[in-house]
């Protein structure tokens, strides 16, 4: 299956294993197109801010908003989450091995956000590896119609996986070139 999301139960350890796993399959001369998720302590006791790095090394755009510290609910900056996702189009229509998506988050559910460029590589046969809080599961499987496959939050199964489904991509590339 071409089309995998990964959940870890800590508070942003997701985005580092896919953070870690995007240097490791760039390390070996792959090219991965999408976001990783940075998260910085802030000096004063409120949450991290947030940032993505645009894969293949591109920018990095702060995606939180400071709303202050008495604000609840979402800080996302919906307007540099768009930008992001721009990015990561332009970059996909280039070429790309693999997508990775940090999160499949609000946004995506709710019919925004990744989810285009999500179906576009799906449409592409390029494999896509996508974040996924409980939060946001059953949007997702609604999203991937059953076509999805839950991988675990470990990095040499998900590395795995990677080799894997690229292979097969490069080999029915090379295949149809002999013919």
């Amino acid at each position: 299956m071409k089309l995998a999301y990964t959940m870890a139960p800590g508070r942003g350890d997701t985005d580092l294993v896919l953070e870690r796993l995007a240097a490791a399959l760039a390390a070996r001369g792959l090219r991965c197109c999408g976001t990783v998720q940075i998260n910085s302590e802030r000096a004063e006791a409120g949450p991290c801010d947030m940032d993505v790095r645009v894969l293949p090394g591109g920018a990095i755009l702060r995606i939180s908003q400071d709303l202050g510290p008495q604000a609840r609910g979402c800080r996302l900056d919906p307007a540099a989450l768009e930008t992001a996702v721009g990015l990561v189009a332009a970059g996909l229509s280039s070429g790309a091995d693999l997508l990775i998506v940090n999160k499949f988050g609000k946004h995506e559910s709710e019919g925004r956000g990744f989810r285009s460029v999500i179906a576009e590589a799906v449409a592409m046969d390029i494999p896509v590896l996508v974040g996924l809080n409980a939060l946001n599961r059953p949007a997702f499987e609604s999203f991937a119609e059953g076509m999805a496959i839950g991988l675990p939050p470990d990095a040499a199964e998900l590395m795995d996986w990677a080799v894997r489904v690229t292979e097969s991509n490069a080999m029915t590339e090379s295949d149809f070139a002999k013919a």
